[in-house]
């Protein structure tokens, strides 16, 4: 008997514990009521990095803290904040590897120009060396 006890005890710890769990971020697994908003949010989240994961989303992401994550940003779109507003503040707050979307400044804009001036460069060799030696083939 104390064995059966014992054994209901553990199976309900579980369902207890998420609730708990779920109650400091109560968006975190709940939809926005209005399906409008729940599209804005849910195509925020699938823009800003799971911290604890660093491969996923805080969509996909079951790590405690994407979930309060989430639910922050429910909470605040239901609240008629801006998306951008949002991920503005959670830059601010985490820093820029939050966000998958990175952000033109003064110390990233060398990234989004590398690409450009490597193949700047790949086009001039390549003209060099194919370029000149087709004018003396004749």
């Amino acid at each position: 008997m104390k064995r059966i006890a014992i054994l209901a005890g553990l199976l309900f710890a579980g369902p207890i514990l998420a609730q708990e769990e779920q109650s400091s971020a109560p968006y975190a697994y709940r939809q926005i009521d209005d399906p409008a908003k729940e599209a804005e949010a849910q195509s925020l989240m699938e823009s800003l990095r799971c911290l604890q994961c660093q491969g996923q989303s805080i969509a996909d992401s079951d790590a405690p803290i994407a979930g309060s994550m989430r639910s922050l940003v429910r909470e605040r779109i239901a609240a008629g904040e801006e998306p951008e507003a949002i991920r503005a503040w959670l830059i601010e707050r985490y820093g820029d590897y939050v966000s998958y979307a990175p952000q033109l400044t003064a110390l990233t804009w060398p990234l989004f120009a590398a690409p450009a001036v490597l193949l700047l460069i790949a086009f001039l060799l390549l003209r060099r060396r194919f370029g000149s030696g087709s004018g003396e083939a004749r």
